[in-house]
């Protein structure tokens, strides 16, 4: 086999470049021939799957945080090359829902002894997620809290719950119609969350997926609160006490359209944010993305 390892190089405590050459000794013991790519941006982890593609090689391995895993899912899928995922972010929700070990050697034993499985992709506007895509109050939070981590140099989790708060205290609303296959949906909202398949979104659950391929997009507009129902969700989001019939319209569809009187509208998509051109079209790429996983 010939693989290639493309690394975040500011994922995780900033050790990347000795946790990638353990990789590559793990990798190389079990006679797989890898090369490896230490990417400082986005752009440049794009850009190494690419070279990666294009030498032919059987799977890239992604090294990194769920930002990382979507870059390189964004160059894969549909190629037929598998995906390896080497959980060294934050949050590593994507390897959490495919049952990857968070510890990085068990990780890698799962690139050398597991199979490819393919999962579904999301996409709006052509940018592709795997994860889950928000509007309104999300990139709000993530804009946020990147910019209090460089300003004030404060850990993710402070940052965040910091950036919730204050997206809280704004109030922020969106008017939106939603086409969502035979069903119209006009709402006032503070934001408007999409996953690539179906989330849990109450209880100690919240934020996980039961599978990753049943081929469908879920969309989850959060119901018009009062500026302290909003503060008490946003509270309930970070102790996992959100209630999905309470806080949210949810449908569920193979495609979205959402209209908004903005023609430009900042978009999160995996943890980045991006300025698109409205309308937003969702839709999901059944199975496009071979992932390796464990068992048989």
């Amino acid at each position: 086999m010939k693989g290639a390892l493309v690394v975040n190089a500011g994922a995780g405590k900033g050790d990347c470049e000795a946790l990638a050459r353990d990789v590559l000794e793990q990798l190389g013991s079990a006679g797989i021939d890898v090369d490896l790519a230490l990417a400082e941006s986005g752009e440049e982890v794009v850009a190494g799957a690419k070279r990666a593609v294009a030498q032919g090689v059987d799977f890239v391995a992604a090294g990194g945080g769920d930002g990382t895993q979507s870059a390189v899912a964004s160059v894969l899928a549909g190629t037929g090359i598998a995906q390896g995922v080497l959980p060294m972010g934050t949050l590593n929700h994507f390897a959490k829902d495919l049952g990857i070990p968070l510890d990085l050697r068990e990780a890698t034993g799962v690139i050398v002894r597991g199979h490819a499985k393919a999962v579904d992709v999301g996409e709006v506007n052509g940018r592709t997620f795997i994860n889950n895509s928000g509007l309104g109050l999300y990139p709000d939070i993530v804009l946020d809290r990147e910019a209090q981590r460089r300003r004030l140099g404060k850990g993710k989790w402070r940052a965040l719950a910091s950036a919730i708060v204050h997206a809280a205290r704004r109030y922020p609303m969106l008017a939106v119609h939603v086409q969502a296959q035979e069903q119209r949906i006009v709402r006032h909202t503070p934001f408007v969350f999409v996953g690539n398949n179906v989330y849990t979104m109450e209880g100690f659950a919240i934020g996980e997926r039961a599978v990753l391929d049943a081929g469908k997009l879920s969309l989850y507009i959060a119901q018009q609160p009062g500026r302290f129902r909003l503060f008490v969700m946003a509270l309930s989001a970070l102790f996992h006490r959100l209630e999905q019939a309470r806080d949210f319209d949810v449908v569920e569809g193979t495609e979205f359209e959402i209209h908004s009187r903005e023609t430009r509208m900042r978009v999160s998509t995996d943890g980045e944010v991006a300025k698109m051109e409205t309308p937003l079209v969702y839709r999901v790429r059944p199975r496009a993305l071979r992932v390796l996983v464990a068992g048989e």
